[in-house]
């Protein structure tokens, strides 16, 4: 399959911004003082299922992220 270079871009960009929204909410769910995240410093089920929301969306955002790039470079080498 073919990417156009604006698709490529797209798939980049939305791997970075998939890490950096995820690694924000990360980061705010462990700082959370409201006892969502933790009852007494013990995790809840909120906590476990928003941090495997994070780690799928990780994974994901990597993967498109990685299309993207590889598109990318596909498309300089088509333009060569």
């Amino acid at each position: 399959m073919k990417l156009t270079r604006p698709v490529s871009w797209f798939l980049a960009a939305f791997g970075v911004w998939s890490w950096v929204i995820w690694v924000t909410f990360t980061k705010n769910l462990f700082a959370d003082a409201s006892g969502l995240a933790f009852d007494h410093g013990k995790p809840t089920a909120y906590l476990w299922v928003h941090l495997t929301l994070a780690v799928v969306s990780f994974a994901l955002g990597t993967v498109i992220g990685v299309i993207g790039l590889r598109g990318i470079r596909a498309s300089r080498r088509e333009s060569d």
